[in-house]
């Protein structure tokens, strides 16, 4: 196990432990349906976010989650008054490593489904319902929105023809047809996220992609839309840097992921979905440097 693995878990586990003892049974006897949301710096955007949010979904009640990733200004104190379950890091790891956390607090606090937004207004929260219908009807694992299928509103022509040159790619490596790999909405059963390798701190969309294709989970989409963002600015950097970092986790997750098929590997500790109820009693019981899935 690495040094990062290590520091990793010590920080999600206190983390949670903090999220646990702050909302007691709300934190351990979830909804069926657990709305995911990662934020840092968000002040001014989260609460809008979360209040826009779904009570049900699908006819289950649902419960927002935010991860505040290190944030310093009122970001959690805002999604808290917003109505949102909220675990504070104090460090900022990067938006795949608060997903993690977020996937892990949804499946040890007994939630059944977990649906992803991003905390900067861009995803339309009614478009949730068209996403999470092929999974309650047993027809998909996996749902994500696309901007391909549905409308943007970016007029980046980098950023459109990069969507599209990555959706061909991981659909070439893959086998599976994708027109949007990187579409923050997304839902999907919550012992997927449980059941894939997930170890990248940022980038964290195609890699979580390509390890539910690959693990052979039925994955589906659905048109939605993206929006300008209103208030803030994109923390995603300049349209090179995000590139080249983002293919290097596709081919990275898609080489990691072929050899894990032709030299089947112990499944990583910490992956399996806990009973509503236990978080709690899983992180006091679980022996110190066990491995972690990692989102």
């Amino acid at each position: 196990m690495t040094d990062r693995v290590r520091d990793d878990e010590a920080i999600d586990s206190a983390a949670i432990r903090a999220f646990t003892e702050e909302f007691g049974d709300r934190a351990t006897r979830l909804p069926p349906v657990a709305i995911v949301i990662a934020a840092f710096n968000e002040e001014g955007a989260i609460g809008p976010v979360v209040e826009g949010l779904p009570s049900t979904v699908g006819g289950l009640a649902a419960v927002p989650v935010v991860v505040s990733d290190g944030s310093v200004d009122a970001t959690g104190k805002e999604a808290r008054e917003a109505g949102a379950l909220v675990c504070d890091v104090p460090v900022n790891r990067g938006q795949g490593a608060a997903l993690r956390l977020g996937y892990r607090l949804a499946r040890e606090g007994g939630a059944d489904y977990i649906v992803t937004t991003d905390a900067d207004g861009q995803y339309n929260p009614a478009e949730i319902e068209s996403l999470i219908a092929p999974i309650l009807a047993g027809q998909a694992d996996f749902v994500t929105g696309s901007r391909t299928l549905g409308s943007e509103e970016t007029k980046d022509p980098v950023r459109k023809l990069g969507v599209r040159v990555f959706a061909l790619t991981i659909s070439v490596l893959t086998g599976q047809r994708i027109t949007d790999t990187t579409f923050g909405l997304r839902a999907m059963r919550a012992e997927v996220t449980g059941a894939v390798l997930l170890e990248q701190p940022q980038y964290q969309a195609s890699e979580l992609l390509i390890g539910v294709i690959t693990h052979g989970f039925r994955v589906a989409e659905r048109p939605a839309t993206i929006h300008r963002r209103q208030i803030g600015k994109s923390k995603k950097g300049n349209n090179a840097l995000y590139a080249l970092s983002f293919a290097k986790v596709v081919f990275g997750t898609w080489w990691r992921e072929r050899r894990r098929r032709r030299e089947p590997a112990a499944r990583p500790a910490g992956h399996g979905p806990a009973a509503p109820g236990q978080l709690a009693d899983q992180i006091i019981a679980r022996e110190p440097g066990a491995a972690q899935a990692r989102e």
